[in-house]
């Protein structure tokens, strides 16, 4: 993650107050992750606490994870199933928060209506590509573009159905 802290500084970006950043995460009801994102959620809440607050998080997986806290829950069925009977009666906001073969299975299946992308002024040169072997095209609405000071650049489309 220390990629994450980059030297760069783009004058005409801007910046998000801890206000900002609070207010936007106190409108995400619930977060769907994958099994690698929990772990590495939970190497990090090490150092830095738990990032999701009090927040229900569901973590798609077949394997038996540790679970430390009560708002966390398993679930290893069909995604459809979880969005229409679990997920939607529920909550009004879902962040799924990755990683990318998760996010690859819920555009797949129709089931994401935003994509917000945030490229950090850093080329890793390895990892799971985002929207690798999608198998179809898929076209997207832009609905706003932030460019930071830290010279990252997030990028808000919505899915067009």
């Amino acid at each position: 993650m220390s990629w994450f802290d980059t030297p760069e500084h783009y004058e005409k970006g801007t910046t998000v107050s801890q206000e900002e950043a609070a207010a936007f995460l106190k409108t995400i009801d619930c977060y769907v992750m994958g099994a690698r994102t929990y772990e590495h959620a939970l190497e990090l809440s090490k150092s830095y606490g738990w990032a999701y607050g009090n927040v229900p998080v569901i973590v798609l997986t077949h394997r038996n994870l540790p679970m430390d806290r009560p708002h966390i829950d398993i679930y290893s069925g069909d995604l459809k199933k979880l969005v229409h009977e679990r997920l939607q009666p529920r909550y009004k906001n879902v962040w799924v928060v990755g990683g990318a073969m998760l996010v690859r299975d819920f555009i797949r299946a129709k089931l994401a209506d935003d994509i917000r992308l945030t490229v950090v002024p850093v080329i890793l040169g390895d990892g799971t590509p985002l929207f690798d072997h999608l198998e179809q095209e898929q076209a997207l609405h832009l609905k706003d573009v932030n460019a930071y000071k830290n010279g990252m650049v997030e990028l808000w489309y919505g899915l067009r159905k």
